[in-house]
C-alpha cells in the first residue's frame, strides 16, 4: 500500500464516499482545494448517487486523471485514451468497473439513504479495497507516463 492509498482509506473510514476518498488524496498536487474536491465528487459515490453504475472509486480516479492530464485546449481523444487505459487496468485487477457487479452477492440498495458505516459494513464490502486499488492504479500510471501534472 502507498501513502496515498492509506490516506484514501482514512478518508473512507471518516465517512467520505468512494469517489471523494480517491479524488481527495490527489487534489492538493493537482491544484484543487480539498473542500471543492469533496463537493465535486460527492454525487459519484455508490456508483453515481447509489444507483450502482460506474464505481465511485473509478469515477474519482477519472476525475483526478482529468485534472492531471487535461489541457484547456480540447484534447478529448488523449483524455479518453487515458480513461480507457485506467478502466482496463481496473477491470483486470477487480473484474469490472460497475458498482453492482463489484458488489455482486452483497445485499445492496439504490435508496438515496447511505448505509451506516460500522464494523459489519467494512467486513462485507470491498469498497475500501476498491478505493485503494484506484489510487494505486493512478499512481502507477502517473509514474509510467511521466507526464508533468498540469496545474
Amino acid at each position: 500500500m502507498s501513502e496515498k492509498s492509506d490516506k484514501a482509506m482514512e478518508l473512507f473510514k471518516k465517512g467520505y464516499n468512494c469517489s471523494q476518498s480517491v479524488l481527495g488524496v490527489f487534489c492538493e498536487e493537482l491544484g484543487l482545494n480539498f473542500d471543492t474536491a469533496m463537493k465535486i465528487s460527492s454525487s459519484f459515490g455508490g456508483g453515481m448517487g447509489r444507483m450502482r453504475e460506474v464505481c465511485g472509486a473509478v469515477s474519482g480516479m477519472f476525475m483526478a486523471a482529468g485534472l492531471a492530464y487535461s489541457t484547456p485546449v480540447n484534447n478529448k481523444t488523449e483524455q479518453y485514451k487515458i480513461v480507457q487505459e485506467l478502466a482496463k487496468r481496473f477491470k483486470e485487477k477487480n473484474g469490472s468497473i460497475i458498482c453492482r457487479e463489484l458488489l455482486e452477492g452483497i445485499e445492496t440498495s439504490t435508496s438515496p439513504i447511505p448505509e451506516e458505516r460500522n464494523e459489519n459494513y467494512y467486513k462485507k464490502r470491498p469498497c475500501i479495497d476498491l478505493v485503494c486499488s484506484s489510487v494505486e492504479l493512478l499512481e502507477e500510471y502517473m509514474k509510467e507516463v511521466k507526464v508533468k501534472i498540469i496545474n
